[in-house]
């Protein structure tokens, strides 16, 4: 077995610590990693929190992972030692249902494996993430990350790239499309940099005066600041696409308004609560939809690493130490990050296991 040490929580109402555990033995398509880098999505935090549901402790959170190729199984082709490789929410799927068989293998029919929370395969344990010195991950979903990026501004792409660039792929978005962006935080400024690389007149939404110059810098052509009638009643019947990042409950009402014939309303934030849906004329009357998307593909994945090596885009981020991972959290539930935190995992290095 191959030793590491992470980040871990131990109940829902503890804080993180270091916490010694074993990665398996490496089978004949397996790459091992030396991780660099983890980003810290929210998605980590209502996990160990217990927000979604059961969680089988301890774990060791992280799916936006950069690191290097330290070691290859014998029947392993597409890397080389020392390659910079990334891995994201998916460490395998079943390979064969409908979904694996488009490459969109996180709508897996059959079950997924997640990086981490979920059951390895190969040994039946739970799998532990990024949060970590190594992790061990069969080819298939490992990821080459470009060498012209920033390594740790690189690790939000495994989870914030592809999770906006999956629906704004899927919705045609290009030239000539003028896409809204709702939320400016991980996720949004992600959609922002995305769509307007893509070719897209973009326009944020957001409840922060103070993200105005940001959004611009991002590469929004207007910012809309505040929500409800008063400040969209303007944008009515002139957005082609819009991408919605905010995970806590609101009335999507003016939102689809903002939507011309045809439209769709993208909800890639997941709100703990129920949103006020439209009323039934607002989707009637400009046959207008509402529809949701679920991180990338592993093919996706790899095409927006490419997308985003070619036109210099990777995250706005804050590098932190392992040992202040419980203030991040904390400070990510006040919004108080521009926009996503990044673990050095070399800070792990030495630590020592506290339970």
């Amino acid at each position: 077995m191959i030793q590491s040490i992470g980040m871990a929580a131990f109940s829902a109402r503890e804080p993180l610590v270091p916490w010694e555990f074993t990665r398996r033995e490496p089978g004949p398509r397996d790459v091992v990693i030396d991780i660099e880098y983890c980003g810290i999505c929210h998605s980590d935090l209502h996990t160990v929190r217990a927000e979604w549901g059961k969680v089988d402790f301890p774990v060791v959170p992280g799916h936006e992972i950069v690191g290097t190729v330290h070691a290859l199984g014998e029947d392993v082709t597409r890397f080389k030692p020392g390659e910079r490789v990334g891995v994201g929410c998916l460490v395998d799927s079943c390979r064969t249902c409908s979904a694996c068989r488009q490459h969109m293998e996180q709508y897996c029919t059959t079950g997924n494996t997640w990086t981490y929370d979920s059951i390895e395969k190969e040994t039946g344990r739970p799998t532990q993430g990024g949060y970590s010195l190594n992790i061990v991950v069969t080819e298939d979903f490992v990821l080459r990350v470009p060498g012209s990026l920033d390594p740790a501004a690189a690790a939000p792409l495994l989870c914030a790239g592809t999770t906006t660039w999956s629906p704004l792929v899927h919705h045609g978005v290009g030239q000539g499309s003028r896409v809204g962006v709702v939320g400016l935080g991980g996720l949004g400024h992600m959609a922002v940099r995305l769509a307007a690389a893509m070719g897209a007149e973009v326009l944020v939404f957001t409840r922060s005066e103070n993200k105005v110059a940001d959004a611009k810098r991002l590469g929004a052509a207007q910012v809309v600041v505040g929500e409800g009638r008063g400040s969209l009643n303007h944008y009515r019947e002139s957005l082609d696409f819009i991408v919605d990042t905010v995970s806590a409950p609101h009335d999507l009402e003016y939102e689809m308004r903002m939507l011309r014939l045809d439209g769709s309303l993208c909800l890639v934030g997941v709100s703990p609560e129920a949103h006020a849906m439209p009323r039934a004329s607002t989707f009637i009357g400009r046959r207008r939809s509402i529809t949701g998307s679920l991180i990338g593909g592993i093919r996706e994945t790899q095409e927006m690493l490419d997308f985003c090596g070619q036109h210099n885009i990777s995250a706005d981020i804050e590098l932190i130490s392992a040992d202040y991972i419980n203030t991040a959290y904390d400070r990510m539930l006040r919004s108080d990050v521009k926009y996503r935190f990044v673990m050095d995992v070399a800070t792990l290095k030495g630590a020592v296991a506290t339970v």
